[in-house]
């Protein structure tokens, strides 16, 4: 994920989380996913992409539970964009939400669940970190 953040930087980086079937298992692969919006300030994960990675994990017995993108020009935190996008209704409440921050010149990763229905884009509220372990 870090080095697909730096990879495509300026621009924001995007791509999915894959885990083992079943709830709450670790993540095991990341998906680099082409940006659609070639853009610094947010992201679109392009369908082709999006529908081939979602493809390989399940050909591989595996799930896609989350996104990461990378944030260039703020803190690895959700924007109200992000919240926005996250309690779309074909979105999964329970998928991860894996930013990584290039704001400062050095790497920052974070995790969020952001549920849908406990909160408003302006308050934020809604968003639980997550704890993220890298191997």
């Amino acid at each position: 994920m870090l080095a697909e953040a730096w990879r495509v930087y300026p621009n924001e980086a995007c791509g999915l989380l894959v885990a083992e079937r079943g709830i709450d298992r670790p993540i095991v692969r990341f998906e680099p996913v082409e940006n659609a919006a070639d853009s610094s300030r947010v992201f679109t994960l392009d369908p082709m992409g999006f529908m081939k990675a979602e493809r390989r994990a399940d050909d591989a017995g595996l799930e896609v539970v989350g996104v990461m993108h990378s944030h260039t020009h703020t803190a690895a935190y959700p924007s109200a964009t992000d919240v926005a996008e996250a309690t779309k209704p074909l979105v999964p409440p329970t998928w991860h939400w894996a930013i990584v921050s290039l704001a400062w010149g050095f790497p920052e990763l974070r995790s969020f669940r952001v549920t849908p229905g406990e909160g408003d884009v302006m308050t934020l509220a809604g968003i639980v970190e997550e704890r993220v372990v890298l191997s």
